[in-house]
């Protein structure tokens, strides 16, 4: 009786079979992929494509988080407990209070802002007044770009909004849509943490392969949004301390404090250009005081940022090893092509194409 043909590898290795201790001796390189390996790369990158294309970026970061926030709290909670059933209810616990709790910091974000008579209004109004102050300072040849005062500001932006209603009302529109993806992208991220809790005894090739590709994108999302929120929260900090102690202990109280320290914290989750953001304001805001406050705040903030683009290249580079230019193309490509969700993704985007390259022993 002839034996079975042997199957043929499904991998061809270059160099030895172990990856070396030491990340930078070389490492196995694969040269023949498993066909399952190519179809799970192809339905991944067109699943990523169509998230861009069809806005649905809220919902994919929104899930990822909370996949990432109860997989790395779960077992602090499961310490004590012993049966399966008792993991499964402290995973779905643990979703619920994750879930609730990013949904009141959303509702709290819209309180701040809605919150109060006329919230808006107010920060509309200081905001004004700041930019009319500011124009005070600037030297005159600049003073003959910009509106003569809050009236003719006021005006300019009457007439901006007459002339741009529609896309208001479609950008309220889109705030409640975006509002329900992150909502879905949640719970979908629970149900896949659960279901990591639980998982299936066997996968065919094919899932296995996606599987795979899942978990390599959660990882490089964790790699690199953890690291930035670690730099946008120093930076916060830091920020907060020159905006409420340094400034204040000089006798000086710059308006919109509040409002200046929590953008500076959304805006840090930016690599790159939320530092611009953040620092345009502070600065705008320090210039209807005077001009040697705003040099002041631009000399610390520049201070500031010398320091975080040192920690962004020692932390968020090396988790995802990559340089900080590598990573400004890829913003400036992804921007160019799908706008600010592009900016937002193009750090994750690269760090998954990346870890997929580099375990393939490519890079």
């Amino acid at each position: 009786m002839a034996s079975a043909p042997k199957p043929a590898p499904e991998f061809a290795v270059e160099s030895a079979t172990e990856a070396p201790s030491d990340p930078g001796q070389l490492r196995p390189v694969i040269t023949t992929l498993p066909r399952f390996r190519l179809a799970a790369w192809l339905v991944a990158l067109v699943a990523l494509f169509l998230v861009m294309s069809l806005h649905m970026l809220t919902a994919l970061l929104a899930g990822l988080l909370v996949y990432e926030l109860v997989r790395t709290l779960t077992p602090f909670v499961q310490r004590r407990l012993t049966s399966q059933r008792a993991h499964l209810i402290s995973v779905v616990f643990l979703s619920a209070i994750i879930i609730g709790l990013l949904t009141l910091v959303i509702f709290g974000l819209i309180a701040f802002f809605h919150g109060g008579p006329d919230r808006l209004q107010v920060l509309q109004s200081k905001l004004l007044v700041v930019v009319d102050q500011a124009r005070t300072q600037l030297p005159t040849w600049l003073q003959q770009y910009l509106p003569d005062d809050i009236d003719d500001i006021r005006q300019i932006m009457s007439d901006w909004l007459q002339s741009h209603s529609g896309e208001v009302q479609l950008a309220g529109k889109e705030a409640v849509q975006v509002f329900v993806h992150v909502l879905v992208g949640m719970v979908l991220g629970a149900m896949v943490a659960l279901n990591a809790a639980h998982p299936m005894p066997l996968l065919q090739p094919l899932a296995s392969e996606l599987l795979g590709r899942a978990h390599l994108l959660a990882d490089a999302f964790h790699r690199v949004v953890f690291a930035q929120i670690k730099i946008s929260l120093l930076n916060t900090i830091l920020t907060a301390i020159f905006l409420l102690v340094v400034l204040r202990l000089g006798g000086v109280h710059l308006p919109l404090t509040k409002t200046m320290i929590i953008v500076t914290f959304l805006a840090g989750l930016l690599p790159v250009i939320g530092n611009l953001i953040s620092n345009t304001l502070i600065v705008m805001v320090a210039l209807s005081v005077s001009v040697y406050v705003a040099l002041a705040a631009l000399v610390f903030l520049v201070l500031i940022h010398k320091l975080e683009y040192f920690l962004n290249a020692r932390i968020v580079g090396s988790q995802i090893n990559a340089r900080s230019w590598e990573l400004l193309l890829m913003m400036i490509l992804a921007e160019a092509a799908f706008g600010l969700p592009g900016l937002v993704a193009a750090p994750i985007y690269y760090a998954y194409i990346k870890s997929e390259l580099h375990e393939m022993g490519w890079v």
